[in-house]
């Protein structure tokens, strides 16, 4: 079973509440509404903490600067669409580099996002308290901000892990839209009180106020909103979405984001001037903007109602964010593991919901440590992964234009260039310029996020190769492990197990392990288990599979199996069955028996080390390596129709 399959959540009947079949049910029952929620929340959200920085650093160009934000945002909308519908799987940018270039490039762009994940929960989160000032000043306080961070982390780890509900989409988008027209509203009073282009342009000095490397910044910061798109991307798979229904996602989400970006920072350096070289919206008001425009409207009852309105409409949107990245977090991680590029532990599914609880538990710790009131620090870190994953995404649709041009795309970029078999989408070739270039300017003017995005890049790359390695797997090849692989361990029982025995020395702790799981079937009153225990003689190819059977061997397999017998029921309630088997390979011989016998488990011993590798006693050859399993072990684990259970090697 492909991680296509298990992790696109097929849908079954009988689906638990807060299942991946579920979240299926659910996404493909709202469609485009269900993509459009997302990105609108996000794209709403990013105007609450994101418009403090972007008008500190680039003063009267704020405007311009989250126009090219939105042309940011619509380019990559375009190419996460056309990508999702080549490959419709969850895993954004990771996915999309996976099938253009390989599993290393995968991981650097699977492992960037996640960064860029954590920085918005964090700042997201932090910013809430200072939203709920506008009912009660103190929340904004030392250590009350930090425990209003802490507990919207808290509940929204909850929920995640609690999993999806169609009521919960249906809330993002109401909540969205309530947002949508809060800004519109915000908008228009502010244009009919506060109008004044001058107030605008005539604070511009290009070079000094503001100055190249501060314009270049926020340029970068000002694309915040588009992890909305990477997060939504995490629902491919689970969605039904036709052309025209992606169309209007695009055509609505481009709306949105030009309308909120351009006319709230237009109205917020008119409510919020420009004065010698710095604006309130970056000094007083960084960590709740809006508020700060808002407070400016006059009468003063309007300002006092639009900040109660903007308060709690900006909690709320907030929380829902973080609420959204972490939806990234778990849909990303869950790929990654399934992909065998994080180890299987960041992708292990809580028993009950089937929600990746481990990586969420995870993300909401770190997204707290990530919690620090320098808010241009984070937002650094933030641009850091943002642009190189965004880069990534745009290069591998390109790359996928000329590696796959006949399969079929339910959406494509439009204005392309034919270019010999495929064709270069312009908007992605755009979008791939801009992004780089983002995160080469980042490298360059921000020290901070060069030295922490470094840091994590690298931490990323060395667990990626280590693990890797470890599992003796490529670092570009694709492995996948099914969704079951992931699971809780639940409590299992045994009917039969069986129990290949060798004639050495190991066959006692193999045949104890599988007496004690035995004996505990007794003791639960189930009536036990019954131990199989299986010798197979191995005939060569050179050979019919009927030879004769050399008599000392025959001797060898009945003393081991009557061992195994002895040792097998000295545990309460456990009968041991015996048999001889014939195969090619010991292997191949132990799964067909374990196959024909529909036995529940298989108990194998693990090797000690050896100078040999796979184990001397297992036949294998090669150069030293410290591996507990031998090839009978791989295969046995590779192939077996049941669990397989590996004693700890002695020492």
């Amino acid at each position: 079973m492909s991680s296509q399959r298990d992790g696109g959540g097929r849908v079954r009947e009988g689906l638990r509440r807060g299942s991946e079949q579920a979240d299926a049910r659910i996404a493909r029952g709202l469609g485009e509404p269900a993509l459009f929620a997302i990105a609108l929340s996000a794209i709403g959200a990013s105007i609450y903490f994101a418009l403090g920085v972007v008008a500190g650093d680039a003063l009267g160009l704020t405007p311009l600067v989250f126009l090219v934000a939105a042309l940011l945002f619509v380019v990559t909308m375009l190419t996460y669409v056309e990508g999702n519908s080549l490959h419709p799987e969850r895993g954004g940018a990771s996915t999309l580099a996976r099938y253009a270039f390989n599993e290393l490039w995968s991981l650097v762009a699977g492992w960037a996002i996640l960064l860029d994940y954590l920085i918005v929960m964090a700042i997201g989160a932090f910013a809430v308290s200072h939203y709920l000032s506008a009912f009660w000043g103190p929340a904004a306080g030392p250590g009350i901000e930090l425990a209003i961070t802490a507990a919207t982390l808290a509940f929204v780890a909850w929920r995640n892990v609690d999993g999806l509900t169609a009521e919960r989409f249906r809330f993002v988008l109401r909540l969205s839209l309530a947002n949508l027209v809060l800004m519109i509203a915000i908008i228009s009073f502010g244009a009919v009180t506060l109008f004044d282009a001058g107030a605008v342009i005539d604070s511009i000095d290009l070079g000094s106020a503001p100055g190249w490397d501060d314009l270049i910044f926020a340029a970068v910061v000002a694309t915040v909103a588009t992890t909305a798109i990477e997060a939504a991307s995490g629902l491919a798979g689970d969605l039904r979405v036709g052309r025209r229904g992606l169309r209007r996602v695009v055509a609505a989400g481009a709306g949105a984001v030009v309308l909120i970006f351009g006319g709230v920072s237009v109205i917020a350096l008119m409510a919020v001037p420009v004065q010698d070289g710095q604006t309130e919206l970056g000094t007083r008001f960084e960590d709740a903007p809006v508020l700060g425009v808002v407070s400016a409207f006059d009468p003063a009852w309007v300002a006092e109602g639009f900040r109660y309105a903007v308060g709690a409409m900006g909690a709320l949107v907030l929380v829902q964010a973080v609420n959204g990245q972490m939806l990234g977090i778990s849909r990303l991680s869950y790929s990654l593991a399934t992909n065998r590029q994080v180890p299987s532990l960041l992708g292990r599914l809580h028993p009950r919901r089937s929600t990746p609880y481990v990586a969420i538990l995870a993300a909401g710790v770190l997204a707290f440590a990530l919690s620090i009131p320098d808010i241009d620090f984070a937002i650094g870190i933030f641009a850091f992964g943002a642009m190189l994953a965004f880069t990534i995404a745009h290069l591998a649709v390109i790359v996928l234009r000329f590696r796959e041009p006949d399969r079929r795309r339910v959406f494509k970029i439009p204005l392309s260039i034919a270019v010999g078999r495929g064709s270069v989408p312009l908007p992605a070739a755009l979008g791939a310029l801009l992004s780089g270039a983002g995160w080469l300017s980042v490298i360059a003017f921000h020290e901070g996020a060069r030295v922490v995005g470094g840091l994590w890049m690298a931490a990323g790359l060395v667990l990626y190769g280590v693990y890797r390695r470890s599992q003796d797997m490529s670092l570009t090849k694709r492995f996948t492990i099914p969704e079951e692989a992931l699971r809780e361990a639940k409590d299992v029982q045994y009917g039969s197990i069986l129990v290949p025995v060798f004639g050495g020395a190991l066959d006692d702790d193999i045949v104890g392990t599988a007496g004690r799981l035995a004996a505990e079937e007794a003791g639960d009153g189930e009536g036990g288990a019954v131990l199989e225990a299986l010798y197979v003689f191995e005939i060569p190819m050179s050979l019919p599979i009927d030879a004769r059977v050399p008599d000392d061997r025959v001797e060898q397999a009945r003393e081991a199996l009557a061992r195994a017998k002895e040792v097998g029921e000295e545990y309460d309630g456990v009968e041991v069955a015996t048999a001889m088997v014939r195969g090619r390979t010991a292997g191949s011989a132990i799964v067909t028996e374990a196959r024909r016998r529909g036995v529940e488990a298989i108990v194998l011993a693990a090797e000690a080390p050896s100078r040999t590798r796979g184990g001397r006693r297992m036949g294998g050859h090669g150069v030293a390596r410290d591996r507990f399993a031998g090839e009978i072990t791989r295969y046995v684990i590779e192939k077996a129709p049941c669990k397989v259970l590996l004693t700890a090697p002695p020492e």
